[in-house]
Formats: C-alpha cells, structure tokens, sequence
C-alpha cells in the first residue's frame, strides 16, 4: 500500500520543446532560413520556373524604366532650349548691360543671362542663309537688335511660369520687346505632359499584370505542396512555424528574379549600345543614352523580393488561414 503511495506521489516529468537551431531570434530565423534553402535544393525545377517568371516578368518592366528615364533626359535636354530673348533699340553700354542684368537677375527663374552683341546676330543670321549669301549684300549689322537671352531654371520651364516670368520682365525699363516662343512652348509641354500621362497608365497597368503573373506562379509552386502543408498542421505546427519558410523561400525567389533581370537589362542595354549602330540612324553612345540610376536598380531589387514575399504570404492562406 505505501509502495503505491509512493508511486502515485511521484512527481511527473515535464518534457520541454527542443530549441530550433539555437535560442533567440538569431536560432529561428537560422533555422527558417535552413529550411528554405532546402525546400528550393528538394523542388529546383519549380523553383527555377517561379525564378524565371519573376526575372521575365521584372525584365519588361525595367526595359520601360529605362525607356522612360532617356525620354525624360531627351525631354530635359530639349527643355534647355525654352528661353526668353529680350530686345533692345540700340547698343548697350557696360554699365547698362551690368544694371539691366542685375534687374533681370531679381525676378525669380533666371539660370543664366547671355548678351548678344548686333555683330554676333549677325553672324548667326549669315550662318542660317548658308548658301544663299547674296541676300544679305548691302545689310550691315546695325539693321538687327542687340538682345539678352535668357536661360531659365528648370522648375520655370512650364508655360504658366513663362508666361508669369515674361510679364514680370517687360515691367523693367528700357527693354524694347520680349519673345519665346508662346506657341513652340505651349506644343512643348503639353507634347511632355502627354509623354508622362502615358507612361505612368503603361507602368502601372505593367506593375499590376506582373503583379498578378508573379502571385500566381507563386501560387502554383505552393499549390504542388499542399500536402506537406497539411502535414505539417496536422502534426501540430503553428501558422508562423509553417510560413515563414515559404514566406522566406519567395523572398529569395523574389530577390533572385530582380537581381537576374537587372542583369539582363544592362547586358542588353551594353549590346544594344555596341551593336545600334548598324540598324538605326544615330549612335546611342553619342546620344548620351543611360542607364538606369542607382535608385531605380536598388528599387527594381527591392520590388522582387518584396513581391515574392507578398506572393507566398497571399498564396498561402488558402491553405493556411489567417
């Protein structure tokens, strides 16, 4: 009888959960991520295929990146030439081109302020007769206007700040005429307003198509795995203990997809510039083409892992509920 006191007193042993790879944060994320790269090792054809739709599907997208951003540098380049000419009657001295400037200066919008004696309009004027010469016999310089061309700040370059900036500039004395091209001006921006007004619908139906190409070839893959998922629950495992390593495993897809694209985009970008030549009429290296800025290729990396992310985490609640 005590014998079996004793038995039933005894204490019970508690069995504690073995550590995952160590303790802490640093040992489960250790540990997730080890199972990551092993589900990729044990499943490399889906995960090649999952790979190789993220890097198409981030290529076409930074193919229009960089179509957009020489456009916007060509139409920066043409924006240079938006520039206010002011006429005067007669010559200036220095002192009255120092004070004119200084007034000009004043008004908000000016990057740089060029005079033009009568002599160099002049010669300007017989460089654009090249070849018709004799029209010009018996003009002598002084038929033409001394000018100030004006250079305007990039943020000025708009039609309403032209215009607000030449009302202001015909208020100082002295200054005979002012011209720029209202009608070239007005075609110009609303030519760049249409150019960007298209570019942000074709990038963001292009964002959502590989949006959705990219979640449901991410859904696929997890799809063909549905039973180690339900295994894995059915033996108990929490919603997080079974996630994160696919959540991980499309990180690293996501990741690998953007950096290959980028790749792919600067050897076709190196090809296109070596190779332009014997197919279209300008040299794209004398161009000044570019290639994306740092920003942009940091974004496009940033955006495939953020999307492979997404892409597991939405795919998994039809078989992981929230």
């Amino acid at each position: 009888m005590n014998k079996w006191k004793k038995k039933q007193q005894a204490p019970t042993k508690t069995f504690k959960r073995p550590t995952l790879a160590g303790d802490g944060f640093g040992g489960r994320a250790r540990f997730f991520l080890s199972r990551a790269l092993s589900n990729i090792r044990q499943n490399v054809f889906v995960n090649v295929v999952t790979i190789g739709t993220i890097t198409l599907a981030l290529l076409i997208v930074s193919l229009f990146l960089l179509v957009f951003v020489n456009l916007e540098s060509a139409a920066e380049n043409w924006s240079e030439r938006v520039q206010v000419t002011v006429y005067f009657d007669k010559e200036l001295s220095p002192q009255e081109q120092g004070s004119l400037r200084t007034k000009i200066t004043a008004v908000p919008g000016v990057s740089r302020i060029t005079y033009v004696p009568r002599e160099v309009a002049f010669t300007r004027f017989k460089s654009r007769l090249r070849g018709q010469e004799t029209l010009l016999e018996g003009v002598r310089p002084e038929v033409l206007p001394t000018s100030f061309e004006i250079a305007l700040k990039r943020s000025y370059r708009e039609t309403a700040s032209v215009e607000g900036f030449v009302s202001a500039i015909k208020k100082i004395p002295g200054i005979a005429e002012v011209q720029y091209g209202e009608e070239w001006v007005r075609r110009f921006n609303s030519f760049l307003n249409f150019m960007r007004l298209i570019g942000v619908l074709l990038g963001g139906f292009m964002v959502v198509a590989v949006v959705f190409i990219i979640s449901n070839t991410i859904k696929l893959t997890i799809y063909a795995r549905r039973d180690e998922l339900e295994v894995m629950a059915l033996v108990g495992g929490t919603r997080f203990f079974i996630k994160a390593p696919f959540l991980l495993e499309g990180l690293i897809q996501g990741l690998a997809g953007s950096t290959i694209s980028v790749a792919l985009l600067f050897a076709i970008y190196e090809g296109f510039l070596h190779s332009a030549s014997s197919f279209v009429v300008f040299n794209p290296a004398s161009a000044g083409m570019l290639f994306l800025p740092v920003e942009y290729i940091a974004g496009l990396i940033l955006a495939g892992a953020l999307l492979g992310f997404l892409g597991s985490l939405t795919s998994l609640k039809r078989f992981i509920p929230v």
